[in-house]
């Protein structure tokens, strides 16, 4: 079993041991805390698990959105072969952020002006940021609304007059006119009836297809709107990360026994099984997550784990690979 290597090809989103606290008078929350990712180029991939658990804040942080009391206290990163570290605020502002990585953010109504028209938006956004004339950014703003079939009379309204599905797909369009290496969406079907959800996936799914960005990491807690359109599945607790494998992987064998209970928890069609049934019941999730003041020691699922074992109490758990491109965090899976 070898350990989990980062950066061995080139790749849109390389980051090492990556930390994102928020400092305050309650205590240091370790919301994310010493995660590795890498992420191809023409790959979606998703990222999981409970409300609380860090997914957020680690979107905040990738895309550079980060205001006191959140810092990024630890980490490389580098992003399409550019490497963050070494750059200043207004570096990163004017080179990278809307270029090489745009956010998607929770709510479309916080991220747009109320009392702005969509237009006077996204000229406010790229003028600085491009140069670009006044007519340039219309036409580029007109160009895009087509390609993703939006109406282009919604670029003289308010965000209000907009529904909840055409506002997030507005937003999408705007996160991506200067086509982005890297798209972060947040949670961007919450909120959101069924049908609405579908538009808004298709959205998402055709600014990838047709090369707009290269890739997505879409973050959420629901595991059946997820595998709709990830390629790969990063199942996130409490801070960190736990497991890591393709969809088709992790939803028929989820290995952690974290996983299994946030997966098995969801009923798919293939949970209408009588042997899924019963997995499901082995590791139903009890108890709350933990605090991420005061987390616990070694691996942070432990108080939760059916399985877990003293060397779990004491140790954190290394990410190991136990197979081409599948990665886990558990004391299950290491040979000692």
């Amino acid at each position: 079993m070898n350990s989990l290597a980062i950066g061995e090809i080139m790749s849109i989103l390389d980051v090492r041991n990556f930390r994102a606290y928020y400092f305050t008078k309650a205590g240091t929350v370790k919301a994310v805390d010493g995660v590795n990712l890498s992420i191809d180029k023409k790959t979606i991939i998703g990222i999981v698990g409970e409300s609380g658990c860090g997914k957020s804040t680690l979107a905040k942080a990738l895309s550079f959105n980060v205001e006191p009391p959140l810092k990024i206290v630890k980490g490389d990163i580098v992003i399409d072969g550019i490497k963050i570290n070494d750059m200043t605020t207004d570096e990163i502002r004017r080179k990278i952020l809307g270029i090489k990585v745009a956010l998607i953010p929770q709510s479309a109504m916080n991220a747009l002006v109320p009392t702005v028209k969509i237009r006077s938006f996204i000229k406010d956004v790229l003028k600085e940021k491009t140069g670009y004339t006044t007519l340039e950014i219309f036409e580029l703003a007109v160009k895009r609304f087509k390609e993703l079939n939006l109406p282009i009379e919604a670029l003289d309204m308010y965000p209000f007059e907009l529904s909840g599905g055409m506002r997030q797909r507005v937003l999408i369009a705007i996160a991506t006119l200067l086509n982005p290496s890297l798209l972060i969406a947040d949670e961007p079907t919450s909120a959101l009836d069924v049908s609405t959800q579908k538009m808004v996936l298709e959205t998402l799914y055709d600014i990838y297809r047709r090369g707009l960005v290269k890739s997505i990491i879409f973050i959420s807690h629901d595991i059946a709107t997820v595998r709709q359109i990830v390629d790969e599945i990063v199942v996130m607790y409490a801070g960190k990360f736990v497991e890591k494998g393709s969809t088709e992987e992790m939803i028929n064998e989820p290995l952690h026994p974290y996983s299994k209970g946030l997966i098995f928890s969801i009923l798919t069609p293939e949970l209408i099984v009588r042997e899924r049934v019963r997995k499901a019941k082995e590791v139903l999730l009890k108890g709350e997550p933990p605090s991420l003041i005061n987390p616990p020691s070694g691996c942070r699922f432990h108080p939760r784990c059916p399985y877990a074992m003293d060397i779990c109490r004491r140790e954190e758990p290394p990410m190991i690979e136990v197979e081409r491109n599948r990665f886990v965090s558990c004391w299950l899976y290491v040979k000692r």
